[in-house]
């Protein structure tokens, strides 16, 4: 079993595109557009990114008993894509480190280099309700295929088993059971300007099964707010939130496909892009894994105005 959650599709194209064509629009509107569309781009990448090292995480401590605390998994759930893994359970902290190395075998849009160190106190098993361990980046370079665009993370971020349960126990439970994972922590963002930025990230992870199938919801998780997942400043030097307004599903039976939800950017203009329907805008089934689903992307200006396009992901 081999989790590839794809998370927040970057609709940079989509907003360049479409404010390209429109001529009325002024100087400083043209700017504030391309900035927010920077943004999205930036803020996708890093997002996927944070999802993606959870998984690893997550999947890396459940083959292993002496992190879980369950059964030895054999064979592991799945192998971690491009990378070598080593685990010390005898030192406390209890690390795991992963090594990833810079190819595309499993995943051809993008690559990373670097290295994540998965640290846990001696004593603490994960299947526990409460267990936390610390996830922490060391100069993680993530390049994008299609234009060789790469982020650079360093920093870490929390992640703890709120609900307490290992996901691959799931298969095996009655429907309505399900397994909650916290992440939130401060990562610090190079860009390949060389911008560097500190963004604040808080995300609630939610996995359940249907038919033997992993379901996954992710939404915002910051202390008394409505949904935000990250915050801090863009690359501009300009502060922003990012909100998850409807929750993010990804399923299994969907080739892991974000399925359904809204994220909702705002601190410079507004932008709102809406997953999971077909070319006419409305709700989608499944389209299989050589099909396409389409997002919706509204885009409002400081000053009022705003354009919309549907575009395929």
């Amino acid at each position: 079993m081999q989790i590839n959650f794809r998370l927040l599709p970057v609709f940079t194209l989509a907003i360049f595109t479409t404010f390209t064509a429109c001529k009325k629009d002024s100087k400083p509107a043209e700017e504030s557009t391309n900035e927010l569309a920077t943004h999205a781009d930036n803020q996708s990448r890093v997002s996927a990114q944070i999802d993606a090292v959870s998984n690893d995480a997550s999947l890396a401590i459940e083959s292993s008993a002496a992190y879980s605390g369950g059964r030895m998994q054999n064979p592991p759930l799945t192998t971690i894509c491009d990378a070598t893994i080593s685990f010390d359970s005898a030192s406390n902290p209890k690390k795991i480190t992963i090594t990833y190395d810079g190819t595309t075998s499993c995943n051809a849009s993008y690559s990373r280099t670097g290295t994540v160190v998965i640290s846990m106190a001696s004593g603490v098993r994960w299947k526990d309700q409460g267990a936390t361990v610390t996830v922490t980046y060391q100069n993680l370079k993530v390049k994008r295929t299609i234009d060789n665009k790469s982020i650079t993370i360093n920093g870490s971020h929390s992640i703890t088993n709120a609900s307490g349960g290992l996901l691959y126990m799931l298969l095996f439970s009655q429907p309505g059971q399900s397994v909650t994972h916290r992440v939130s922590g401060s990562l610090t963002i190079t860009f390949d300007d060389n911008t560097q930025r500190t963004w604040e990230i808080a995300h609630r992870r939610v996995f359940s099964s249907e038919n033997g199938k992993f379901v996954l919801t992710v939404t915002g998780d910051k202390t008394n707010t409505e949904g935000v997942a990250e915050w801090g400043t863009n690359r501009f030097g300009n502060a922003f939130t990012t909100s998850i307004t409807q929750p993010l599903v990804i399923r299994q039976d969907c080739a892991f496909r974000l399925v359904s939800g809204q994220v909702k950017h705002e601190g410079f203009g507004t932008a709102t892009a809406t997953f999971g329907l077909d070319a006419n805008g409305n709700p989608a089934s499944c389209p299989g894994a050589a099909g396409h689903y389409y997002y919706k992307l509204v885009w409002t200006g400081p000053n009022g105005g705003s354009l919309s396009a549907t575009l395929p992901y």
